[in-house]
């Protein structure tokens, strides 16, 4: 189900076609991070980097040379070393890059100073991130001032930078076939780890808890890490939009909100789901729920080819504000109540985000100034929220505490969209009857 190294081999060429001439790309892998005194993160690539290489070790740099001569790809990585192998494992080295990675010419990372600012002399522009990391931003600086000091040698440094996320991310946006098999795995066992939960809720639980068995599930599948930080928030926590403290026990009548998603072959899944600890919603939960998943629905309608970006949260924000408005939560005429954005006491957030390598995908949201029209082969999410804070003295007792998002995965296609996460219930019915089974 992985990319292959064809599909990585046409986003080099697509990229570099894409590039003015005579010029130069170049990407640093992400940096090893510390954890807490001698110990690290998990090490996880940079999206870009791995979108273009599918190389995942650190202390690498990726340059792209469009027409060179010796070959148009070259990687600078870290050297084979058996010792440091024996403790740290297992390393590609310059050779391993070309015969694994596809790179045309491969050097080792400690001699990047030597050889870097000879690829990089002679051509007019250089296309590079700037911005991300200060200190691989200023090691470039020295390079092309290596070669300005050259000049009356004959050097010809670079005269101009180009954002390379400009191409890049535009790239990013449309999934290739590929792609949206993975992300639609990494929805499949996201859509069960969910429904896991749901069978192992009860009062008393921990919200900690749940997200054991979320992690659980996404481990068992391939998924070893979630893709975010997991939001486990059961009552009042679930009026947080990005609570993560997961520490409280489940009582017996809340309902508790659980947004998590596994990453999968570095891609991203992003569900929520809101659900009665005790399996039953109250009158008060299930009006504010249906009134959620009918804004969902409004929005998910929306989604297809040829609609703008905003059109599926316009969609939601008129669904919401009549029924907030019908439920005497928002007092006033619809119109008026959307034109001053009164909702967003209840709903202030936006209907979603573009989905990917990173849960919150690159991707511009406005072209030209105005908002993007939707194409086949976009990837986003859908997650409407209904939150009424608990210390809201502007409304019935009753409401209080009721914290609300349902949120899917979406993938555009030609004549529509592709639900990718369907398999978690989220019809009242169906989440009870899942709980009641349990």
């Amino acid at each position: 189900m992985s990319i292959t190294k064809q599909e990585f081999t046409r986003r080099r060429k697509q990229l570099m076609a894409m590039m003015e001439d005579n010029s130069i790309a170049i990407l640093p892998a992400a940096p090893e991070r510390t954890r807490s005194r001698d110990t690290e993160y998990s090490f996880r690539q940079d999206s870009d980097f791995y979108y273009l290489s599918g190389f995942a070790e650190p202390e690498s740099v990726l340059v792209l040379i469009p027409g060179r001569e010796h070959g148009e790809y070259v990687l600078f990585c870290r050297e084979k070393d058996r010792e440091k192998e024996i403790w740290n494992g297992y390393r590609a080295g310059p050779e391993g890059v070309c015969a694994q990675y596809g790179a045309d010419d491969a050097f080792p990372i400690d001699d990047i100073d030597d050889i870097l600012p000879g690829l990089i002399e002679g051509r007019e522009r250089v296309y590079y991130g700037m911005g991300k990391d200060a200190d691989f931003d200023h090691q470039v600086m020295v390079w092309i001032n290596a070669i300005r000091a050259q000049v009356r040698t004959g050097a010809i440094p670079p005269g101009e930078f180009l954002d390379l996320d400009h191409l890049l991310h535009d790239m990013r946006l449309y999934k290739s076939a590929a792609e949206g098999r993975i992300l639609k795995r990494a929805g499949e066992i996201s859509a069960e780890a969910h429904a896991r939960a749901m069978r192992a809720c009860k009062p008393g639980v921990f919200e900690y808890q749940l997200e054991a068995e979320i992690h659980h599930e996404f481990a068992t599948n391939g998924a070893r890490f979630p893709a975010y930080n997991t939001i486990v928030g059961g009552g009042d926590n679930g009026c947080i939009l990005h609570y993560v403290d997961n520490s409280d026990a489940l009582k017996d009548g809340d309902l508790v909100l659980i947004d998590a998603g596994c990453e999968l072959d570095y891609y991203a899944a992003d569900i929520t789901r809101t659900f009665p600890v005790n399996g039953k919603f109250s009158k008060e939960q299930r009006v504010l729920y249906e009134l959620t998943l009918k804004a969902q629905q409004a929005a998910i309608d929306a989604i297809k080819p040829g609609r703008h970006w905003n059109e599926p949260h316009e969609a939601s924000v008129q669904v919401i504000t009549e029924g907030l408005v019908e439920l005497g939560l928002l007092l006033g005429d619809v119109p008026d109540l959307i034109e001053s954005e009164a909702y967003k006491e209840f709903y202030m957030h936006r209907i979603g985000h573009w989905l990917g390598m990173d849960v919150h995908d690159v991707g511009d949201y406005r072209v030209g100034g105005e908002w993007r029209v939707l194409e086949a082969g976009m990837c986003m999410t859908v997650e409407p929220g209904i939150y009424v804070a608990p210390d809201n003295a502007g409304v019935d007792a009753k409401w209080r505490g009721i914290g609300i998002r349902i949120e899917d995965d979406v993938l555009i296609t030609k004549d529509g969209c592709d639900v990718l996460t369907a398999d978690v219930p989220k019809t009242v019915d169906d989440i009870e009857a899942l709980m009641a089974a349990s």
